[in-house]
């Protein structure tokens, strides 16, 4: 399977900051990108069919009274194929919970959206040595008995390493990536792709990549850049 590189563009991303991008190669590794949502109908039309796009979070609910919302299926039409859920900052900023995260999960594969799942402990929660337990209780509540390999791709976020230019070392990534493999191996019987998120750039993306069970990244300001990004992408191979 190749490895994918998944660029999470936040909220940044307006029509001058396009240059370069589409002319992004196809390559060993897949590449999506996650923009404001304002943006994937004009760049699905931009961008050429080896570039997926996706969104950074969409509603539970299919439509209704929800101002300012988004549902699956709207991003879908829009020409999104993915949507990121539970990220840290949704979780933080939003107090979005696991069972949240579980019903948008629902939502996104009900519209044929494949689901990246989030999730990563804090710094207090690494230093108290709960790492593995703030995964296992997030595995089992964020992502649905539906999930298949298919629909689902987890992404490991290290939330102290988010923005901070600090990042786990590789026996801390690997720990945490087995242990998520594993996990969803005993639950579900098949292997699903896990990316890493957490300040990865052209610079560490081989290594982390190399590691067992780190199927490509989740990428947040290294993104923004196409050169950046495309160095990571032939890196991930």
């Amino acid at each position: 399977m190749r490895k994918l590189a998944a660029g999470n563009w936040k909220m940044n991303g307006l029509d001058a900051d396009l240059n370069g991008f589409a002319s992004l190669p196809n390559g060993p590794s897949e590449l999506l990108i996650c923009p404001p949502a304002t943006m994937i109908s004009a760049l699905r039309v931009r961008f050429p069919d080896h570039i997926q796009l996706g969104a950074q979070d969409c509603h539970a609910e299919v439509s209704g009274a929800y101002t300012g919302e988004i549902s699956a299926h709207m991003l879908r039409e829009a020409g999104a194929s993915h949507v990121i859920l539970g990220h840290s900052e949704r979780r933080d900023a939003f107090d979005e919970s696991d069972d949240d995260v579980a019903e948008k999960a629902e939502a996104a594969y009900d519209a044929g959206l494949i689901a990246i799942i989030c999730v990563g402990e804090s710094l207090s929660e690494r230093d108290s040595g709960n790492t593995l337990d703030v995964i296992r209780t997030s595995l089992a509540a964020s992502v649905p008995d539906a999930a298949t390999p298919q629909t689902t791709i987890i992404a490991y976020e290290p939330v102290w390493a988010i923005g901070t230019g600090r990042t786990p070392t590789l026996e801390q990534i690997a720990e945490v990536h087995d242990f998520i493999h594993t996990t969803l191996q005993s639950r579900f019987g098949a292997t699903f792709r896990i990316l890493y998120g957490g300040s990865m750039k052209p610079g560490n993306a081989a290594d982390i990549c190399a590691l067992p069970h780190v199927s490509g990244g989740l990428i947040g300001g290294a993104s923004l850049s196409p050169d950046d990004f495309g160095a990571i992408a032939q890196a991930l191979s």
